[in-house]
């Protein structure tokens, strides 16, 4: 008689717990797995990984850093050029617009008591007339300097000395003269008219002192340099008739150079001479021994032609 518990013998066998429930948790688990796993495969689609984004961003951020550094290139050239362009442009326009001033420099030389002292002052005051800033002057003397140096010189103090140590007196007297006097009325536009210059000391010293020409000319160079007259009127007369006139103006009191002999002054005219005959550009001879009138109108002749008077100064003055 069979038991109650044990199943009948044409009854299927009962499914096994432990194998549904194993296969049950297993396939449940696979879903969603896959599921899961759709779902990141459709994020990871949808939503780039960071290294994704990186790579794709970096693209972007390689291209923007080219327009900063343009616009920073640009930034640091402008201010390295203008103020480098702005100093130099403006300066050279103004010195366009406005030259610096130079005026003229005449120079009277000549023997003694050929008028230089008398035609300087009618020769200033045409130039005045004619609206220039004209300034007189002469030498040696002209500054306070060259002053102490001329009663030096013409009291004969320095003859015992040769004329050596007279050239290099009057080259010192020469230097203080043309910086107290000269170059400041040069440069402000003035004519500067001086009664005796470097011609003199090329002469007197030079010619008939038989001084070295080249130390006279090194002499020269170190005191006048540039400063180099534009015109110089050499008054021609004979060595007696200057003599008589230098002799009529100061009396018995002739200074170191009136009081040489008659064979000085006539090889003193004759350098003078020479001089005009050797710088024809520079020199023009005037025949001294006609009236001071005269003289005069020659003088201003060659001047007007020579140097031109500047128009605009002569209008304001009409």
């Amino acid at each position: 008689m069979p038991s109650r518990t044990s199943p009948p013998a044409n009854a299927p066998a009962p499914a096994s717990p432990t194998a549904e429930s194993a296969a049950k948790p297993t396939a449940k688990p696979t879903a969603k797995r896959s599921a899961k796993a759709g779902s990141a495969k459709g994020k990871a689609k949808a939503e780039p990984t960071p290294a994704k984004a990186a790579k794709s961003a970096a693209p972007k951020s390689a291209k923007a850093p080219p327009k900063p550094a343009k616009t920073a290139g640009k930034a640091t050239a402008k201010p390295a050029t203008k103020p480098a362009t702005k100093p130099a442009t403006k300066p050279a326009s103004r010195a366009a617009a406005r030259p610096v001033p130079t005026g003229r420099f005449i120079t009277l030389e000549g023997g003694e008591g050929a008028g230089k002292s008398t035609q300087l002052r009618r020769l200033l005051a045409r130039l005045q007339a004619a609206g220039v800033d004209a300034v007189g002057t002469r030498e040696p003397g002209g500054s306070t300097g060259a002053e102490i140096m001329r009663h030096l010189i013409l009291s004969g103090a320095a003859k015992p000395l040769g004329p050596l140590a007279e050239a290099t007196l009057f080259a010192a007297a020469r230097a203080d003269h043309l910086d107290a006097t000269i170059r400041p009325a040069l440069a402000r536009g003035a004519w500067v008219v001086c009664d005796r210059f470097a011609d003199s000391t090329r002469v007197y010293q030079g010619a008939l002192g038989n001084v070295d020409p080249r130390l006279i000319a090194a002499l020269e160079e170190v005191t006048v340099g540039e400063t180099r007259p534009d015109l110089t009127l050499i008054l021609d007369l004979p060595a007696e008739e200057g003599l008589a006139r230098a002799a009529a103006r100061s009396g018995r009191d002739a200074d170191r150079f009136e009081s040489e002999g008659l064979s000085f002054h006539r090889a003193l005219r004759e350098a003078f001479r020479a001089l005009a005959m050797s710088e024809p550009e520079r020199c023009a001879l005037i025949d001294a021994s006609r009236d001071a009138d005269t003289v005069e109108e020659a003088i201003w002749q060659a001047v007007s032609a020579r140097l031109k008077l500047p128009a605009a100064r002569r209008r304001r003055r009409s």
